[in-house]
């Protein structure tokens, strides 16, 4: 830091705010700290008294950078696919979602480049956001930075996958096999079906046909097979996910020689869940909390398959941190805890 005539400061980062008075009228920093001054702001800065100033004097060979150079850096390091960047203000950079998706975190990376003088936050990974939605911002907290440190980042940003993208949504066809012969033979009206429509209509995906059928495991068999030879991406079952002896639709799902994931899942709605593939098509057996509860592990899961992501064992498992829902009043997900955990 050092004093420097006004004249001389062109280049030079302002160490503290400049305020200006105008009577009557206002009060406030007409030049903040952190900003660099210009040729232009010089007539301001005389009218206002000011013909000397203290200043940051960042050379090119002093090895450090001004907070929003090394912000911007951070930020071009870390953003990857359908990622915008704001303006940056006081050393500060916001990250944006450029389409709605699935976005995507690189924790180990994340948690690896926050320093103290280096400040990266996001959203929780694998949710749901829509364009224009800030998933992300990052500072640097001291108004200049060592160099060495910045290049640190941009290199474990450049050694990881993109440490925060969003994957864009594919709207896959769907069959929806509705079980249980209470349905079937009408006694009852299916509530299954406009809920599980209602939430594939979200994401634009297209139903190509719901079938009925009682709790007889190869009259399943057939109707998820028939959705399959129809060209279907996805195969929703619902109802009999229960352990009661009636309840088949999990045998039947193996039964079509589908590869099973998971049959449970540590998610509250949601823990009956089956989760299998047949090929590269996954088969989902939906328990009946899918009905009646406004999010599930449905809610949790769908968004993923649909931005082209094969879903592990371990992926459901890691869902138990987070996977409990507190049935808000007003539910606000996906901007909640529910779900959150990795």
């Amino acid at each position: 830091m050092k004093m420097v005539p006004v004249q001389s400061a062109i280049g030079m980062v302002l160490c503290h705010d400049v305020t200006r008075i105008v009577r009557g009228q206002s009060k406030g920093a007409a030049f903040k700290r952190g900003h660099i001054l210009r040729e232009e702001d010089l007539p301001q800065l005389l009218c206002m008294g000011k013909e000397h100033i203290y200043v940051w004097d960042i050379g090119s060979d002093s090895g450090l950078l001004h907070e929003n150079e090394a912000a911007a850096r951070i930020a071009g390091a870390a953003a990857g696919k359908h990622i915008t960047l704001s303006g940056c203000s006081e050393g500060r950079i916001n990250l944006i979602a450029s389409i709605d998706g699935l976005l995507k975190i690189d924790v180990e990376a994340l948690l690896e480049i926050n320093t103290g003088e280096i400040v990266f936050v996001s959203l929780h990974t694998h949710q749901k956001v829509n364009k224009g939605k800030v998933v992300a911002g990052t500072r640097v907290t001291p108004l200049v930075i060592e160099e060495s440190k910045v290049e640190l980042v941009e290199s474990i940003c450049g050694r990881h996958k993109p440490l925060i993208e969003v994957l864009p949504f594919k709207a896959l066809k769907a069959g929806i096999v509705t079980t249980g012969s209470e349905v079937y033979h009408g006694r009852i009206t299916d509530q299954f079906g406009p809920v599980v429509r209602e939430k594939l209509d979200e994401f634009e995906c297209e139903v190509i046909g719901q079938s009925f059928v009682s709790d007889d495991r190869g009259r399943i068999v057939e109707e998820i097979r028939s959705f399959l030879s129809q060209g279907a991406e996805m195969i929703i079952v619902t109802g009999g996910m229960s352990v009661d002896p009636d309840d088949v639709t999990p045998a039947a799902i193996r039964d079509c020689g589908a590869r099973v994931v998971t049959y449970g899942a540590p998610v509250l709605p949601g823990s009956m869940f089956m989760l299998a593939y047949l090929g590269d098509v996954p088969v989902l057996g939906l328990p009946g909390c899918v009905m009646y509860h406004k999010t599930s592990v449905f809610d949790l899961v769908l968004p993923r398959l649909l931005a082209g992501e094969e879903i592990t064992r371990g992926d459901i498992v890691g869902m138990a941190h987070g996977g409990l829902c507190v049935n808000c009043r007003e539910c606000r997900y996906p901007d909640c805890g529910f779900g959150k955990g990795t």
